[in-house]
């Protein structure tokens, strides 16, 4: 494939990358990804499905039914050991997905090769460089291009992140694990398992979901989680590692061999002190890492993505200043910020002396309780994140319901409105009454008819509001209430100043 410039490049073709490029193709950007991968396809089994806001932001961009058909729905929210039912909460999708990150990294794969994204594989950035108008990039095999922007989405070690400069302050680990897709001559006890010495489990990679509990198949890999009895270990991991590790935790290593793919994370948790360094920015976790706990990492970079690509296209086609950028730190860096904070929480909760067990046992009598269970639920499952864009509505800031609206032309979801990544002003109160003449070039405008209740996760029922500014992501920008107050700056402030007369 011929190596061109682009207006921006992509390191990193992980659910992260893919997710951004396809964000920036539909705003009609010259994107590419350069991934180190030769294909698509991914050792091990990594990320295990998707929370109830990911496949919502799916659904936002006419994708959802992709994943659906090949994950199995069940109840995935959950935290320090207590799991959540959110089946009776308000969205089309109160459940999570279980689907390996192979299966989501091949499904968004697809999805940007139809929206002709060019990938270049098997392939590093070994330097580059960044001026007023854009950044030089050097490649690992002999090439360069230029691009206006550049994107780590290279994960925690994220080389562009390094080059940048861009600090990455967290904790030390005090824990290590090792995960691995292996073949066993004997069969352990599949499930999730607490020593003394840590957590460990055996599952089945093919498996489903059968009255809302996993049923494995009988055959095939099986993968492992298990402690380590030392922290500290720099090099990759080996068969013999796994086997000793087993073997501390578990008192044999079932005749462990064949292995598809061995990995170690740790509990070492970080985040990057800035998201952007001039012409650079970063996403995913090149921006902060984790312990998987909770299964946030995955739904975290997606999410960055969808608030950052629409930023950046407007700023790279001129519609709107670089300061716009602000506004992604700004609302990106505390949800990951919580996210760090609830899986080191739920990483001091694994343990299995009798403190712990007091503790984490009156976790679970707290979380029973409805009002706990309703706000962690809604957090875990990505439903409650809310941008701070100042006082007012509950719905500011917030994420769009997607309700089933009557209009001139028929019945009509929000989320249909936004497969093209486009903002939507969203008028429920006099058809006419709102003019954005000096913006229709850039903001849908719909009139519309919702008579339903307004109910937000957590929060509940809120006020119906008579019109509604959303954001390309999903999130509400401006509401209003009879007048069009602020409705100016609000555009202006999100979509660029008003095209003159």
């Amino acid at each position: 494939m011929t190596m061109r410039d682009a207006d921006v490049l992509i390191v990193g073709g992980g659910p992260t990358g893919l997710m951004l490029a396809g964000e920036l193709a539909l705003a009609g950007v010259d994107v590419a990804i350069v991934e180190r991968r030769a294909s698509q396809n991914l050792a091990g089994s990594r990320s295990g499905g998707l929370h109830s806001r990911t496949i919502e932001i799916f659904d936002q961009r006419g994708i959802a039914d992709r994943f659906l058909a090949e994950g199995e729905k069940a109840q995935v929210a959950g935290f320090a050991g207590v799991h959540f039912d959110i089946s009776g909460f308000p969205t089309r999708h109160p459940y999570g997905l279980g689907l390996w990150q192979t299966h989501i990294e091949h499904i968004l794969a697809g999805w940007v090769a139809e929206l002709k994204v060019p990938v270049y594989r098997g392939i590093e950035v070994s330097c580059f460089g960044q001026d007023e108008t854009g950044v030089d990039i050097e490649l690992s095999d002999g090439r360069s291009l230029r691009a206006h922007y550049l994107v780590g989405c290279d994960g925690g070690r994220s080389l562009i992140r390094k080059a940048a400069g861009i600090d990455f302050p967290g904790s030390d680990p005090t824990t290590s694990n090792l995960i691995a897709e292996v073949e066993m001559t004997e069969t352990p006890e599949l499930g999730i398992h607490r020593t003394a010495l840590g957590i460990h489990s055996f599952g089945r990679t093919e498996y489903q979901i059968v009255d809302g509990k996993i049923v494995y198949a009988d055959h095939g890999p099986i993968g492992v989680l298990v402690t380590e009895h030392h922290v500290g270990a720099t090099v990759e991991p080996t068969l013999r590692d796994l086997s000793e590790a087993l073997i501390a935790a578990c008192g044999t290593d079932y005749g462990v061999h064949s292995p598809t793919s061995i990995s170690r994370f740790t509990d070492a948790a970080r985040q990057a002190a800035a998201y952007r360094k001039g012409r650079v920015l970063i996403a995913g976790d090149a921006a902060h890492i984790h312990p998987p706990d909770g299964g946030q990492g995955l739904q975290t970079g997606v999410q960055d993505a969808v608030n950052l690509g629409w930023k950046l296209a407007q700023v790279v086609k001129g519609i709107s200043p670089e300061s716009l950028f602000d506004t992604y730190h700004a609302e990106r860096h505390p949800v990951a910020a919580r996210v760090l904070r609830n899986a080191m929480a739920s990483i001091v909760l694994r343990r299995d002396d009798e403190r712990t067990k007091a503790l984490r046992d009156t976790m679970a009598e707290l979380l029973s309780m409805d009002e706990p269970r309703r706000r962690f639920a809604a957090m875990m499952s990505g439903l409650d994140i809310h941008y701070d864009l100042g006082v007012g509505h509950p719905l500011l800031g917030r994420r769009m319901p997607d309700l089933d609206l009557s209009t001139a032309n028929g019945p009509l979801r929000v989320y249909t409105l936004l497969h093209r990544a486009r903002p939507v002003l969203l008028n429920l109160g006099e058809p006419g009454g709102l003019d954005i003449a000096s913006w229709a070039d850039r903001v849908q405008l719909i009139d519309a008819k919702y008579n339903g209740v307004w109910e937000l996760p957590a929060l509940g029922a809120v006020t119906a509001p008579t019109a509604v500014l959303i954001r390309p992501d999903g999130h509400v920008a401006w509401v209003g209430d009879r007048h069009p107050l602020g409705l100016p700056d609000a555009l202006t402030t999100w979509f660029g100043p008003p095209t003159a007369a």
